[in-house]
């Protein structure tokens, strides 16, 4: 029987007594469109006859995933708006991670964050894709292997966008679950969180086998590839290693009492088990090691060389290797652009090196509106938290409150002069001097009062090259702006995707396009340092794709990759006298991850799998004083916000729940805890 094409993509509803329709079989999002290579009128059973459309039917079930760089309004994952590092007083219709934390996203009214039915919409169909392979015949043995690994790649992430998200699930292996079934068919438990893990590694492990290394054309930048799926698999071991997952303190408190109800069985692994921290160092060392088919690194640092303008570096450091030449110390780069480059669409993201996974990203470029000033046509409230400004260290890897004479840090008075502190950058005169002497990511990542903003693609004198703050009698300010939600109320906005010649007003305006990396190189070094940090005192043998290799708390090997991501943001790394001391080098992980990712989407998956979660987001919210003039700005606050005070802090935050129209059809199935 023919079926017009947008009606033959069934969905699995996995809670539900039938299986929907899906409508919609193409999207206009850049490495998921096709060519045109099935009309209409192409029956279900004619797309198996040939590779083309089997590949075109493959490539349509990944366009039910998301464009990642979506964190901010309408996002798929609560992200950045729902943990310490972002603030905003837009509305939570649109900007659904902030509504998760203040409780108007529940099991009843998901909105955005409902990605349930999609997901397993895409494992249904890559699972059709198995069952049917086998009916074309114009295959080549490589087209089939390629084909195969893309499918079990696509599946492999979408049971791991659910896996991050909501927590267990349900595991169906190759089987396509059939419609009009009676409802016990459909009746089956969520899986415990071990064997889904396990699951998705194993699969991602056999799609890598057949992955290219690097995509074959520009054109096809953000598709899978070996280091995206071993890439995954770092992430997923890290997790699965780490405090919440693996039977610490936080397991016991927040999944001690969660049991699966036909067996008893606890979801989440109760007993303590070392040897994953040595599983989770290896996940990351095979991706550190992974050479093209030249034989070069597949992987390194983004790096751009120093020029004139690039600072000389402190000579007054407790690290003997920081003067050496990049990687083996900070020399020889410019640490700010070689950071900010990166997100603000100056370097080309299709051959970045650093960029494990990345793709392009209209949600980005749009929602830089958010951080521009009213008076440039911007939004002007994506905001930062006070407790990342002050989590910056200084020029000379100082702490704020363990500053140097060489880069001191005060919160009295004002820059007397104009200075460029890098290519690019200007630091205005009368800057606070909470904001002087910072390390390069600061300046490439956060908005503050007094802020330059170059502007330049316009042709409007009127509309670049502002000098922006954030005062409450200022034009950007509480008093000025026409819209209340439109200012940043904690006194900061985040710049990391910005890049100078962005502009959302003013002839000529334009904006350059904006990448968003799912895995950066950065994240496995600090994976790898991390998974080695944990280990203690205990030594395990991995094997790793057929060969044997020897994980312990080797601190050569920690301090080697740690300090990479250190040089790159020209501060001294880890010394000799600090790296035996496991309890310390994790704490300076935890901020230099809370850095590093700022608005990555990485912390709030971090500060849960630690253990973190309730004491870092049970602190207030604190920002400058934008209620105020100028002379009483700076000085912390709380936000004049009723939402500070109604985020909510609760352990069944932990996951997203599960949608309760499905959590009423079957009885076997549990909800997640405290939902």
């Amino acid at each position: 029987m023919n079926m017009n094409i947008k009606n033959i993509r069934k969905s699995l509803c996995i809670k539900a007594a039938c299986i929907a329709l899906a409508a919609g079989w193409l999207s206009s999002c850049d490495y998921l469109s096709i060519d045109d290579y099935i009309d209409n009128d192409l029956a279900i059973d004619t797309i198996f006859t040939q590779k083309r459309y089997i590949e075109a039917y493959m490539w349509g079930a990944a366009t039910y995933f998301p464009d990642e760089g979506a964190l901010f309004g309408n996002p798929y994952t609560p992200g950045p708006m729902a943990t310490d590092e972002a603030f905003c007083e837009y509305g939570t219709g649109e900007f659904q991670g902030m509504g998760f934390v203040l409780g108007d996203r529940n099991e009843n009214s998901l909105g955005s964050l409902d990605n349930w039915h999609a997901w397993y919409q895409v494992i249904r169909q890559c699972n059709t894709i198995f069952n049917r392979i086998d009916e074309a015949r114009d295959w080549t043995i490589s087209e089939r292997a390629r084909i195969e690994a893309n499918t079990r790649f696509i599946r492999a992430y979408a049971y791991c966008l659910l896996l991050m998200n909501h927590g267990p699930v349900v595991l169906l292996g190759d089987e396509v679950v059939e419609n009009n079934e009676e409802i016990a068919y459909y009746d089956r438990p969520r899986d415990l969180y071990d064997d889904c893990v396990e699951y998705i590694c194993t699969e991602l492990e056999d799609a890598a086998r057949n992955l290219p290394v690097n995509v074959l054309t520009l054109t096809e930048f953000g598709r899978p590839t070996k280091g995206a799926a071993l890439g995954l698999v770092a992430r997923l071991r890290l997790q699965h290693a780490s405090d919440l997952f693996n039977g610490g303190n936080s397991a016991r408190l927040y999944f001690g009492n969660w049991t699966r109800k036909v067996d008893g069985k606890h979801y989440i692994r109760q007993a303590y088990d070392p040897r994953r921290w040595a599983v989770a160092a290896a996940a990351a060392k095979r991706l550190i090691d992974l050479t093209d088919e030249a034989g070069t690194k597949a992987y390194e640092l983004h790096t751009i060389p120093k020029d004139n303008k690039t600072p000389e570096l402190s000579q007054n450091t407790l690290d003997p290797d920081y003067t050496k030449d990049f990687p083996n110390g900070a020399n020889g780069i410019d640490p700010y652009h070689s950071y900010a480059d990166m997100f603000n669409g100056e370097s080309v993201a299709t051959v970045n090196r650093e960029f494990v996974w990345a793709r392009n990203s209209p949600a980005t470029t749009t929602y830089t509106r958010h951080s521009f000033p009213n008076a440039n046509g911007g939004y002007n409230g994506m905001c930062v938290t006070q407790k990342v400004v002050d989590a910056y260290e200084m020029a000379d890897g100082g702490a704020i409150g363990k500053f140097s004479a060489d880069f001191p840090y005060s919160e009295t008075g004002f820059t007397t002069v104009q200075r460029e502190l890098y290519n690019g950058y200007r630091l205005n005169s009368g800057v606070y001097n909470m904001y002087v002497n910072r390390e390069a990511r600061f300046y490439a990542s956060v908005g503050f009062s007094e802020c330059f903003w170059e502007m330049a693609s316009t042709t409007d004198v009127t509309q670049k090259n502002l000098t922006v703050t954030y005062y409450s009698d200022s034009p950007n300010g509480k008093d000025l702006v026409t819209n209340a939600a439109q200012y940043p109320i904690t006194g900061y906005v985040i710049r990391k995707y910005v890049n100078p010649s962005d502009a959302w007003a003013g002839d000529a305006a334009r904006r350059l396009g904006k990448s968003y990396a799912m895995i950066r190189y950065a994240e496995i070094l600090l994976s790898y340092a991390e998974a080695l940090n944990q280990l203690g005192n205990e030594t395990f043998t991995i094997d790793v794709d057929g060969v044997q290799q020897t994980f312990s708390r080797d601190v050569t090997e920690i301090k080697w990759a740690f300090n990479q991501v250190r040089y790159r943001a020209g501060l001294p790394g880890l010394t000799d006298a600090e790296v035996p001391h496991a309890d310390l080098v994790m704490e300076k992980i935890k901020r230099e991850r809370m850095v590093e990712f700022l608005y990555e989407n990485r912390r709030y998956f971090d500060v849960r799998r630690w253990g973190d979660y309730e004491t870092s987001e049970g602190e207030t919210i604190i920002g400058m004083n934008t209620g105020a003039v100028k002379d009483a700005h700076y000085q912390r606050v709380v936000p004049g916000s009723s939402r500070i005070a109604r985020r909510i802090v609760d352990r069944k935050m932990i996951f997203v729940p599960i949608p309760k129209t499905e959590m009423k059809r079957l009885p076997s199935f549990d909800q997640n805890p405290g939902w």
